[in-house]
């Protein structure tokens, strides 16, 4: 996987979701590489490498596997691993198959539906669905703007589009053809006996305007996991990190810290 680096020390690991690539967390590599070794990686079908061959499989298994894969052959490891929304999901799944390489766990509104016991699984409500379906046609049909507004405020808030920074649109627009793949693999749901298994320390962080959908992903992770700790940054919908780094670093250091104290 491509990848950019900062700083020296223990290794830290960042995971983008939808539409994203490494290029999402330079505000993280900014503030933290002052006291770690901060690697953001893209993900495989993602920007720079957009020419994956066509019969690669896009999944968020995959995805997890290939992780856990990089830590192994960087040769730093375990690392501090840290995934936002869909990179949260992707997160997550590394950690509980490959424990030997995650030392701790940070999601950011992880993306993916709960399920507790004895009940079907929350899904998105089927308005969102159909929104998210009508972005994927309207970015495959060349409408790329249009798409890509729908999606983001869908995962956001409405707004959010007309309000990010050039950058990030550029970023958006980079990794546009992914959209459609990404619907056809859909993220499995958590679950209370798979949580209570992962023995890793965990930072939940959500933002205090994120949709409740992350929000409820969030808190049903919090009552599960062993060993987990919450943070909420205020003011913040879903892309926390970039709207208040500071606060969000401020987290991810301490809980770091506190880990390593013990």
């Amino acid at each position: 996987m491509p990848y950019v680096e900062a700083g020296d020390g223990e290794l830290l690991l960042f995971v983008h979701g939808s539409l994203c690539d490494y290029r999402y967390w330079q505000p993280q590599l900014a503030g933290l590489s002052k006291r770690y070794r901060c690697v953001a990686v893209s993900l495989t079908h993602y920007w720079p490498v957009t020419g994956s061959a066509p019969d690669l499989p896009f999944s968020w298994s995959g995805h997890a596997d290939e992780v856990a894969e990089f830590i192994e052959r960087f040769g730093a490891g375990p690392a501090h691993v840290v995934g936002h929304s869909r990179g949260g999901c992707v997160a997550y799944h590394c950690a509980r198959r490959h424990p030997e390489r995650v030392r701790t766990l940070t999601l950011a509104d992880p993306g993916g539906p709960v399920r507790s016991a004895g009940r079907a699984p929350a899904s998105v409500p089927e308005t969102v669905n159909t929104l998210r379906a009508k972005a994927a046609q309207l970015i495959e049909a060349g409408e790329v703007e249009e798409g890509l507004q729908l999606f983001v405020d869908s995962v956001s808030r409405p707004g959010f589009w007309a309000m990010s920074t050039p950058g990030f649109r550029r970023m958006a627009t980079d990794n546009a053809h992914t959209l459609a793949r990404q619907l056809r693999d859909p993220l499995p749901a958590y679950v209370p006996e798979d949580a209570a298994a992962l023995r890793c320390p965990v930072l939940l962080i959500d933002g205090e305007k994120s949709p409740d959908m992350f929000r409820r992903t969030v808190t049903a992770l919090q009552s599960w996991l062993p060993d987990a700790r919450r943070e909420t940054v205020r003011g913040a919908s879903h892309g926390m990190n970039l709207a208040h780094p500071s606060a969000f670093n401020r987290y991810v250091d301490e809980f770091i810290q506190a880990t390593n104290a013990r």
